[in-house]
Protein backbone atom coordinates (compact mmCIF):
# COMPACT_ATOMS: atom_id res chain seq x y z
CA UNK A 1 0.00 0.00 0.00
CA UNK A 2 2.87 2.34 0.81
CA UNK A 3 4.57 1.57 -2.50
CA UNK A 4 1.39 2.35 -4.43
CA UNK A 5 0.89 5.65 -2.63
CA UNK A 6 4.50 6.71 -3.13
CA UNK A 7 4.38 5.73 -6.81
CA UNK A 8 1.40 7.99 -7.46
CA UNK A 9 2.11 10.71 -4.89
CA UNK A 10 3.25 13.36 -7.38
CA UNK A 11 0.17 12.73 -9.51
CA UNK A 12 -2.12 12.98 -6.48
CA UNK A 13 -0.46 16.20 -5.36
CA UNK A 14 -0.87 17.69 -8.84
CA UNK A 15 -4.58 16.75 -8.91
CA UNK A 16 -5.16 18.30 -5.49
CA UNK A 17 -3.14 21.43 -6.29
CA UNK A 18 -4.97 22.06 -9.56
CA UNK A 19 -8.29 21.73 -7.74
CA UNK A 20 -7.30 23.95 -4.82
CA UNK A 21 -4.61 26.39 -6.02
CA UNK A 22 -2.81 25.91 -2.72
CA UNK A 23 0.18 23.66 -2.06
CA UNK A 24 -0.50 23.70 1.69
CA UNK A 25 -4.09 22.54 1.18
CA UNK A 26 -2.93 19.96 -1.37
CA UNK A 27 -0.49 18.52 1.17
CA UNK A 28 -3.30 18.27 3.73
CA UNK A 29 -5.45 16.47 1.15
CA UNK A 30 -2.63 13.98 0.56
CA UNK A 31 -2.43 13.23 4.28
CA UNK A 32 -6.18 12.60 4.35
CA UNK A 33 -5.88 10.45 1.23
CA UNK A 34 -3.18 8.32 2.83
CA UNK A 35 -5.28 7.79 5.98
CA UNK A 36 -8.23 6.56 3.93
CA UNK A 37 -6.05 4.51 1.59
CA UNK A 38 -4.44 2.74 4.56
CA UNK A 39 -7.89 1.49 5.60
CA UNK A 40 -8.79 0.07 2.19
CA UNK A 41 -8.88 -3.67 1.48
CA UNK A 42 -6.52 -3.54 -1.49
CA UNK A 43 -7.52 -7.06 -2.51
CA UNK A 44 -10.70 -5.54 -3.93
CA UNK A 45 -8.86 -2.73 -5.78
CA UNK A 46 -8.37 -3.42 -9.48
CA UNK A 47 -6.73 -0.08 -10.43
CA UNK A 48 -4.68 1.52 -7.66
CA UNK A 49 -4.11 4.76 -9.59
CA UNK A 50 -7.81 5.26 -10.28
CA UNK A 51 -8.76 4.43 -6.71
CA UNK A 52 -6.22 6.86 -5.25
CA UNK A 53 -7.28 9.62 -7.64
CA UNK A 54 -10.88 9.03 -6.57
CA UNK A 55 -10.01 9.39 -2.88
CA UNK A 56 -7.91 12.49 -3.56
CA UNK A 57 -10.67 14.10 -5.63
CA UNK A 58 -13.27 13.56 -2.91
CA UNK A 59 -11.00 14.98 -0.21
CA UNK A 60 -10.07 17.94 -2.43
CA UNK A 61 -13.74 18.65 -3.12
CA UNK A 62 -14.49 18.70 0.60
CA UNK A 63 -11.62 21.09 1.23
CA UNK A 64 -12.45 23.26 -1.79
CA UNK A 65 -15.92 23.97 -0.41
CA UNK A 66 -14.35 25.00 2.90
CA UNK A 67 -11.59 27.21 1.50
CA UNK A 68 -14.02 28.97 -0.83
CA UNK A 69 -15.86 30.33 2.18
CA UNK A 70 -12.52 31.39 3.66
CA UNK A 71 -11.50 33.17 0.46
CA UNK A 72 -14.66 35.29 0.58
CA UNK A 73 -13.09 37.19 3.49
CA UNK A 74 -9.56 37.23 2.05
CA UNK A 75 -7.88 40.65 2.17
CA UNK A 76 -7.41 41.92 -1.38
CA UNK A 77 -7.18 39.76 -4.53
CA UNK A 78 -6.57 36.03 -4.02
CA UNK A 79 -3.93 34.41 -6.23
CA UNK A 80 -2.88 30.75 -6.45
CA UNK A 81 0.18 29.69 -4.49
CA UNK A 82 3.22 29.74 -6.84
CA UNK A 83 5.40 26.64 -7.13
CA UNK A 84 9.02 26.48 -8.24
CA UNK A 85 8.95 23.81 -10.96
CA UNK A 86 11.51 21.78 -12.85
CA UNK A 87 12.19 22.31 -16.60
CA UNK A 88 10.35 19.08 -17.47
CA UNK A 89 7.05 20.67 -16.41
CA UNK A 90 7.48 23.40 -19.05
CA UNK A 91 8.26 20.70 -21.63
CA UNK A 92 4.81 19.16 -21.06
CA UNK A 93 2.75 21.89 -22.71
CA UNK A 94 -0.62 20.64 -21.46
CA UNK A 95 0.63 20.27 -17.88
CA UNK A 96 2.27 23.70 -17.93
CA UNK A 97 -0.94 25.33 -19.12
CA UNK A 98 -3.08 23.48 -16.59
CA UNK A 99 -0.99 24.74 -13.64
CA UNK A 100 -0.41 28.26 -14.97
CA UNK A 101 -1.46 31.08 -12.66
CA UNK A 102 -3.68 32.52 -15.41
CA UNK A 103 -5.63 29.30 -16.00
CA UNK A 104 -5.94 28.50 -12.31
CA UNK A 105 -7.54 31.91 -11.81
CA UNK A 106 -10.09 30.97 -14.47
CA UNK A 107 -10.74 27.69 -12.65
CA UNK A 108 -11.61 29.72 -9.56
CA UNK A 109 -14.75 30.86 -11.40
CA UNK A 110 -16.05 27.28 -11.73
CA UNK A 111 -18.15 25.49 -9.14
CA UNK A 112 -16.26 22.87 -7.08
CA UNK A 113 -17.76 19.99 -9.07
CA UNK A 114 -17.14 21.72 -12.41
CA UNK A 115 -13.55 22.31 -11.42
CA UNK A 116 -13.01 18.70 -10.39
CA UNK A 117 -14.52 17.39 -13.62
CA UNK A 118 -12.56 19.83 -15.78
CA UNK A 119 -9.24 19.10 -14.07
CA UNK A 120 -9.62 15.33 -14.17
CA UNK A 121 -10.81 15.24 -17.78
CA UNK A 122 -8.72 17.95 -19.43
CA UNK A 123 -5.44 17.69 -17.49
CA UNK A 124 -5.34 14.02 -16.57
CA UNK A 125 -7.48 12.36 -19.26
CA UNK A 126 -9.51 10.45 -16.66
CA UNK A 127 -12.46 8.58 -18.15
CA UNK A 128 -15.99 9.86 -17.62
CA UNK A 129 -16.81 6.67 -15.72
CA UNK A 130 -13.92 7.17 -13.27
CA UNK A 131 -14.79 10.84 -12.81
CA UNK A 132 -18.42 9.89 -12.15
CA UNK A 133 -17.30 7.57 -9.34
CA UNK A 134 -15.13 10.34 -7.86
CA UNK A 135 -17.77 13.10 -7.86
CA UNK A 136 -20.85 10.91 -7.23
CA UNK A 137 -22.53 11.69 -10.56
CA UNK A 138 -23.63 9.58 -13.50
CA UNK A 139 -21.30 9.41 -16.51
CA UNK A 140 -23.89 11.27 -18.63
CA UNK A 141 -24.09 14.05 -16.04
CA UNK A 142 -20.29 14.26 -15.97
CA UNK A 143 -20.22 14.66 -19.76
CA UNK A 144 -22.61 17.60 -19.50
CA UNK A 145 -20.61 19.18 -16.67
CA UNK A 146 -17.38 18.71 -18.64
CA UNK A 147 -18.90 20.38 -21.71
CA UNK A 148 -20.19 23.31 -19.67
CA UNK A 149 -16.90 23.76 -17.81
CA UNK A 150 -14.82 23.54 -21.01
CA UNK A 151 -17.00 26.15 -22.70
CA UNK A 152 -16.64 28.45 -19.68
CA UNK A 153 -12.87 28.07 -19.53
CA UNK A 154 -12.34 28.38 -23.29
CA UNK A 155 -14.15 31.72 -23.27
CA UNK A 156 -11.73 33.09 -20.67
CA UNK A 157 -8.30 31.64 -21.38
CA UNK A 158 -5.84 32.88 -24.03
CA UNK A 159 -6.78 31.63 -27.48
CA UNK A 160 -3.18 31.29 -28.73
CA UNK A 161 -0.59 29.13 -26.99
CA UNK A 162 2.50 31.00 -25.84
CA UNK A 163 5.95 29.39 -25.77
CA UNK A 164 8.34 29.73 -22.81
CA UNK A 165 10.74 31.65 -25.07
CA UNK A 166 8.05 34.23 -25.87
CA UNK A 167 7.22 34.62 -22.19
CA UNK A 168 10.89 34.92 -21.29
CA UNK A 169 11.46 37.61 -23.95
CA UNK A 170 8.51 39.63 -22.65
CA UNK A 171 9.79 39.30 -19.09
CA UNK A 172 13.26 40.48 -20.17
CA UNK A 173 11.80 43.63 -21.73
CA UNK A 174 9.59 44.17 -18.71
CA UNK A 175 12.52 43.70 -16.36
CA UNK A 176 14.79 46.13 -18.20
CA UNK A 177 12.12 48.83 -18.26
CA UNK A 178 11.32 48.35 -14.58
CA UNK A 179 14.95 48.42 -13.44
CA UNK A 180 15.83 51.48 -15.54
CA UNK A 181 12.63 53.38 -14.82
CA UNK A 182 11.79 53.53 -18.54
CA UNK A 183 8.08 54.44 -18.69
CA UNK A 184 7.81 54.28 -22.50
CA UNK A 185 9.70 51.00 -22.56
CA UNK A 186 7.37 49.55 -19.94
CA UNK A 187 4.30 50.74 -21.83
CA UNK A 188 5.55 48.96 -24.96
CA UNK A 189 5.52 45.65 -23.08
CA UNK A 190 1.96 46.05 -21.79
CA UNK A 191 -1.33 45.41 -23.54
CA UNK A 192 -3.66 48.45 -23.44
CA UNK A 193 -6.11 46.63 -21.13
CA UNK A 194 -3.50 44.87 -18.97
CA UNK A 195 -4.69 43.83 -15.50
CA UNK A 196 -2.46 43.82 -12.41
CA UNK A 197 -3.38 41.66 -9.42
CA UNK A 198 -1.28 41.69 -6.25
CA UNK A 199 -1.75 39.27 -3.35
CA UNK A 200 -0.44 40.43 0.01
CA UNK A 201 -3.04 38.53 2.02
CA UNK A 202 -3.27 41.39 4.51
CA UNK A 203 0.26 40.53 5.65
CA UNK A 204 2.26 42.49 3.05
CA UNK A 205 1.22 45.77 1.46
CA UNK A 206 -0.47 45.29 -1.93
CA UNK A 207 -3.13 46.97 -4.01
CA UNK A 208 -6.55 45.95 -2.73
CA UNK A 209 -8.24 45.79 -6.12
CA UNK A 210 -7.29 44.98 -9.73
CA UNK A 211 -5.48 47.78 -11.56
CA UNK A 212 -6.56 48.00 -15.20
CA UNK A 213 -4.91 49.83 -18.09
CA UNK A 214 -1.32 50.13 -19.31
CA UNK A 215 -0.76 53.69 -18.10
CA UNK A 216 -2.09 53.05 -14.58
CA UNK A 217 -0.18 49.78 -14.22
CA UNK A 218 3.10 51.19 -15.56
CA UNK A 219 3.02 54.27 -13.33
CA UNK A 220 2.13 52.20 -10.27
CA UNK A 221 5.00 49.77 -10.88
CA UNK A 222 7.57 52.50 -11.53
CA UNK A 223 6.41 54.48 -8.50
CA UNK A 224 6.93 51.41 -6.31
CA UNK A 225 10.34 50.66 -7.82
CA UNK A 226 11.46 54.27 -7.27
CA UNK A 227 10.61 54.12 -3.56
CA UNK A 228 12.23 50.77 -2.83
CA UNK A 229 15.36 49.35 -4.50
CA UNK A 230 14.28 46.34 -6.55
CA UNK A 231 16.38 43.56 -8.05
CA UNK A 232 14.94 40.87 -10.27
CA UNK A 233 15.91 37.25 -10.98
CA UNK A 234 14.42 34.74 -13.39
CA UNK A 235 12.54 31.73 -12.04
CA UNK A 236 10.49 28.84 -13.42
CA UNK A 237 7.12 28.98 -11.68
CA UNK A 238 4.11 26.76 -12.38
CA UNK A 239 5.73 25.53 -15.57
CA UNK A 240 6.38 29.00 -17.02
CA UNK A 241 9.09 31.66 -16.82
CA UNK A 242 8.48 34.20 -14.05
CA UNK A 243 10.37 36.76 -12.00
CA UNK A 244 11.53 36.63 -8.39
CA UNK A 245 11.64 40.14 -6.94
CA UNK A 246 13.93 41.24 -4.11
CA UNK A 247 13.78 44.49 -2.14
CA UNK A 248 16.62 45.66 0.12
CA UNK A 249 18.36 42.40 -0.81
CA UNK A 250 15.57 40.22 0.59
CA UNK A 251 13.12 38.03 -1.31
CA UNK A 252 9.83 39.88 -1.72
CA UNK A 253 7.62 37.86 -4.04
CA UNK A 254 6.91 36.12 -7.33
CA UNK A 255 5.66 37.91 -10.43
CA UNK A 256 4.02 35.87 -13.19
CA UNK A 257 2.48 37.14 -16.42
CA UNK A 258 -0.07 36.26 -19.07
CA UNK A 259 0.78 37.10 -22.70
CA UNK A 260 -1.59 37.90 -25.53
CA UNK A 261 -0.41 38.93 -29.00
CA UNK A 262 3.14 39.34 -27.70
CA UNK A 263 2.24 41.83 -24.96
CA UNK A 264 1.62 41.40 -21.26
CA UNK A 265 -2.13 41.21 -20.62
CA UNK A 266 -2.01 39.99 -17.02
CA UNK A 267 0.44 40.56 -14.15
CA UNK A 268 0.15 38.43 -11.02
CA UNK A 269 2.30 39.41 -8.06
CA UNK A 270 2.28 37.16 -4.98
CA UNK A 271 3.74 38.82 -1.85
CA UNK A 272 1.86 36.94 0.88
CA UNK A 273 4.65 35.15 2.82
CA UNK A 274 2.29 32.28 3.62
CA UNK A 275 2.16 31.49 -0.11
CA UNK A 276 5.90 31.58 -0.78
CA UNK A 277 7.05 28.43 1.03
CA UNK A 278 7.21 26.40 -2.21
CA UNK A 279 9.51 28.67 -4.23
CA UNK A 280 12.74 27.61 -2.51
CA UNK A 281 12.85 24.05 -3.82
CA UNK A 282 11.32 22.47 -6.91
CA UNK A 283 7.93 20.80 -6.61
CA UNK A 284 7.45 17.67 -8.71
CA UNK A 285 4.28 17.85 -10.81
CA UNK A 286 3.05 15.22 -13.21
CA UNK A 287 -0.01 14.16 -15.16
CA UNK A 288 0.99 10.57 -14.48
CA UNK A 289 0.07 9.46 -17.99
CA UNK A 290 1.50 6.20 -19.38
Amino acid sequence: MTDAFVTHRNLLFTVAYEMLGSAADAEDVLQETWLRWSEVDTGSVRDERAYLVRITTRQALNRLRTVRRRRETYVGPWLPEPLLTAPDVAEDVELAESVSIALMLVLETLSPTERAVFVLREAFDVSYEEIAAAVDKTPSAVRQIAHRARKHVDARRPRVAVTPDETRAALDSFRRALETGDLNGLLRTLAPDVVLLADGGGVKQAVQRPIVGASKVARLLLAGASRVPVSVDHASVNGSPALALHTHGEFDGILAIRLEAGRIAGIYYVRNPEKLSHVDTETALTRGLP
